[in-house]
Order: C-alpha cells, then structure tokens, then sequence
C-alpha cells in the first residue's frame, strides 16, 4: 500500500477515526490535507506529522470552504488523488424517537453526510480524473441495517451508500474508484460514551466476535490506505465493514 506521492484530502481529520486515517496515510507516505473544523485543531495536527500534513480549516457544509481545501492539496502538492469524506455531525451519536425527531437535526446531519459530500465530489472530480484517483466515503452500518432512536443518522447514512454505488458507475468512465468504510472503532465520542454507562463496553463487545474495538490508526487508517492505494485499483462501488466481525451481512 505504498502511498508515496500521492495527495489525500480527509475531512473531520481532528481525533478519532478521522486522525487515525490521517496517521495510517501519512505513515505509508502520502501527503494529506487533514481539513478541521476548529482553528484550534490545526497546529497539533501540523506538529504531530512534521510537514506530511497540511490542515486548513474547513466547514464541509460550505462550498467555498470546500473548494479552498481542495485548492489546499493542489497548491501545496501539485496534484489531488484521493478524497475521503469522515466528517459526521457533532450530534451523531444523540438518540431520539422518529416522533420527536426535528427538522433541525435531520438538516444537521443532511449537510455534513450529504450535501458535504456533493461539494466535495464536484470539487475534487477534475483532480481526481486527471490522476484516476479515488473518493473514499465513511458510512455507517446504521444505514445498511438501521438503528433504533437514530433513524435521522441511519437516512443520511443510507444516502452515502446509494452515493457511492452511483457515483462508481458514472465515474468508472474516467478511471476514478469510489467505495465506501463502515467502521467500528474505539473514538472519544464511543470512550464517553462507555463513561456514561459502565455496562455498555461489556455488552457491546459480547457481540463483536473478535471481542475488542477497532483502533483508528491500526485498523481503520490502513483499510482507508488500501482504498486510496493502487492495490485497490479494481475495487469500486464497495462497503467494506471494519467492524471486528460485528457486521457480517452488509
């Protein structure tokens, strides 16, 4: 999976999965545009990978951000051959009946799962293109097989599905792969969680049959190396599930 010379671009690149796929990329030698957020982000991020990682500041849900993170990659690099969308609402994990589900949540979670993902693919195609690159979508398997009090999370994530599978027959033309990552990892927002609820781990990991929780940067960034790499070259139109063996039908 040697990525020297390539140029990545990963949105939500600030902890958890998002970092870890940072990590696993730039360990294999590509540069990455690691886009966050929050200002505050940035520096560790540059710091901690010494000059592999550039990292703009970059709202997904807006275009002109978009386009300035791709201009990022192709400015600083000369070239963009792979895109992978991770960013996800900050209010993914929020649990709610469909009765009391709003507007404001579903849009929440349309603009960073779909829209962003719209934006980003318009913006990168012309790069990605030219290189026969890839676009790499973090789903879920909340929209493969759904998940009870998150049907709003389940919708957006179903709808990337349906993105990638489309999007890999339209581009197929011009030499560009798109697949997509369900994964099952051990993040901040899965840590607090577990904190909230101390039976949750146990019970959790009772029905991964490897018995344990995937590392973003061990078990996640590699299979995201994978997809961005040219050992993936014949795969498009896929959802691999790194999840432990937990999703075994999707």
């Amino acid at each position: 999976m040697n990525l020297e010379g390539k140029v990545v671009l990963v949105t939500g690149s600030a902890r958890g999965v998002g970092r870890g796929i940072v990590a696993a990329l730039a360990g294999e030698g590509a540069s990455v545009v690691a886009s966050v957020h929050h200002a505050e982000d940035a520096e560790p991020l540059v710091a901690e990978f010494q000059g592999a990682v550039k990292a703009p500041v970059c709202d997904v849900t807006v275009r002109s951000d978009v386009d300035a993170a791709v201009a990022v990659a192709v400015d600083a690099f000369g070239r963009l051959d792979a895109v992978v969308h991770n960013a996800v609402s900050n209010r993914s994990n929020e649990m709610t009946d469909l009765e009391s589900a709003s507007p404001e949540l579903y849009a929440e979670h349309a603009s960073v799962s779909v829209r962003a993902l719209l934006y980003l693919a318009q913006a990168s195609f012309p790069y990605l293109s030219a290189r026969r690159g890839t676009l790499l979508v973090l789903t879920s398997p909340a929209g493969i097989q759904g998940t009870a009090e998150r049907a709003l999370y389940a919708a957006v994530k179903g709808a990337q599905r349906g993105f990638v599978k489309a999007l890999a027959r339209e581009w197929g033309a011009h030499g560009v792969r798109v697949n997509g990552l369900a994964p099952l990892a051990m993040t901040p927002a899965l840590e607090r969680a577990f904190a909230g609820d101390p039976t949750l781990r146990e019970r959790l990991e009772r029905v991964v049959p490897l018995g344990w929780f995937g590392d973003p940067a061990l078990d996640i960034g590699p299979a995201a190396a994978f997809f961005c790499s040219d050992a993936a070259r014949y795969v498009t139109g896929q959802t691999l599930a790194v999840s432990g063996g937990r999703f075994t039908a999707l």
